[in-house]
């Protein structure tokens, strides 16, 4: 009879698959044995796998650089990594190893990107990508890197009067600074509005740039750029979208030669399911491939194609792991299981946005099955998680009298800690967990790094001014 856990996984999945085996009942990451980096560190635990972060850059370079031979694309591709989704040192220092460009969001992420400098990770050739709307000290450290020898750094306007605070505070006239405009892309039907908050409208932009950028020699117009909320996918609404971005991108190439460059934003999905159906290969040529024919009929010549991978770049390298301190039967259908943290302060997407990770067992895979809800340890209501992504039920293996169960929720990597307010106060007082950074070297043999140890009461207390 098929009744333990890997027999569930084997029936609803293909199993193993890439990052994912398992050995005498134990799950396997990336060939990393979790059960003893638990033995190790204990939980809970976050985990980062540097190497996943790299092997994905490289996977959409491929991607984009195949699509482009297969469709005789005459534009080069351009990998931005966009540093919101993890501003770790170790992510971004990984990242780097590949040839990226940086897309930025804040005015401290400049003070980031002057650090990195600092360290010798990027020169002052490096392309950064501005993205946000911008108060004054955020032009104010854009103008700034500029002056200084960053001629590659490319703010992208929100809206016009940062046009005119950037036309204000730039004084150096020796060289154009380049720039770019963010079209404000209309908003997925079932969304709250109908236009995006962020970018200029369509209608705008060309007259926008007549009127006002070019007479004006300080700049230096390069790129135009597109994002919707959803990401990338396969849908109606995106191709309408993505069409109508290229042909605004057309208009502006008429009246404006020296544009080159159309940013798609990001939006290639991590995967978050055994049962994830994502077709990159496909996507990534036929955006090219409409790209490629609209600039055909309209007599354009192709543009430089630019993409800010953030979750993707980083998610799938993240896992946090928790134990199951003990199970609560509340009524004759809800069987708990209580993790050793919580979800708002560990996962705050699967609280904010409903987010559904990869979640797995760890140990037990060779044990009988039961569906249960998981809850954390705040006193808040909402500290739950009670589907899987490709399900509205959780499976997990039944405890065992003497052997602790513990679980991994998998791809957890972007937005976690930035969203969680990492090294700051957490919800209930509930510490922040240990963050282990793990690598391999040369030899295929994996290490282990404390990044950060569990947060103390003392650095709470302080922060709260006790």
């Amino acid at each position: 009879m098929k009744n333990k856990y890997y027999d569930l996984i084997d029936q609803t999945f293909d199993f193993p698959q890439d990052e994912f085996r398992t050995e005498e009942g134990e799950l396997m990451f990336h060939d990393i044995p979790l059960m003893e980096i638990i033995k190790q560190y204990g939980t809970p635990l976050k985990i980062t796998y540097l190497p996943k972060i790299s092997s994905q850059i490289q996977r959409a370079k491929r991607l984009f650089n195949v699509a482009i031979a297969k469709t005789d694309y005459r534009g080069t591709y351009n990998y931005c990594y966009c540093t919101k989704s993890s501003h770790f040192a170790f992510v971004l220092e990984e990242a780097l190893k590949n040839d990226i460009n940086l897309e930025t969001s804040s005015a401290f992420d400049i003070n980031l990107i002057q650090e990195l400098h600092a360290q010798g990770l990027i020169d002052k050739d490096k392309v950064i990508v501005c993205n946000g709307f911008k108060k004054e000290q955020y032009i104010e450290n854009i103008v700034g890197i500029f002056n200084d020898g960053f001629r590659n750094v490319i703010p992208v306007l929100d809206n016009k009067n940062e046009y005119h605070l950037l036309d204000s505070t730039l004084t150096d006239n020796s060289e154009p600074m380049q720039l770019g405009i963010r079209i404000a892309s209309e908003e997925e039907p079932k969304f709250d509005f109908y236009t995006s908050r962020l970018g200029i409208r369509y209608h705008d932009i060309v007259s926008f740039y007549e009127d006002q950028i070019k007479p004006n020699k300080k700049f230096h117009f390069k790129m135009l750029h597109f994002f919707i909320n959803t990401g990338i996918r396969d849908t109606a609404y995106y191709w309408n979208e993505l069409s109508k971005c290229v042909n605004v991108y057309c208009d502006l190439k008429r009246v404006c030669p020296e544009l080159d460059s159309l940013n798609i934003g990001g939006g290639f999905p991590s995967k978050t399911s055994l049962a994830a159906t994502y077709d990159y290969e496909y996507m990534a040529e036929e955006i090219l491939a409409q790209i490629k024919n609209i600039c055909a009929l309209r007599g354009v010549e192709e543009p430089n194609i630019f993409t800010e991978f953030g979750s993707f770049t980083v998610g799938e390298s993240g896992a946090t792991l928790y134990s199951i301190l003990d199970q609560k039967q509340q009524n004759d259908r809800e069987l708990w299981y209580m993790i050793d943290s919580s979800f708002i302060t560990t996962l705050p997407d699967t609280w904010g946005i409903n987010q559904r990770f990869i979640m797995l067992p760890i140990n037990h895979w060779d044990c009988e099955y039961q569906r249960v809800f998981l809850g954390g340890l705040t006193c808040d209501s909402e500290d739950y998680y009670n589907a899987d992504s490709h399900a509205n039920a959780i499976f997990l293996p039944k405890l065992q009298k003497d052997s602790p169960l513990y679980i991994g929720f998998f791809h957890t990597g972007a937005y976690q800690e930035s969203i969680g307010g990492y090294g700051g106060i957490q919800h209930c007082l509930i510490p922040a967990p240990k963050h282990v950074i793990i690598d391999k070297d040369e030899n295929g043999e994996y290490t282990t790094k404390l990044f950060a140890k569990e947060q103390s009461y003392k650095s709470m207390l302080k922060i709260l001014g006790y």
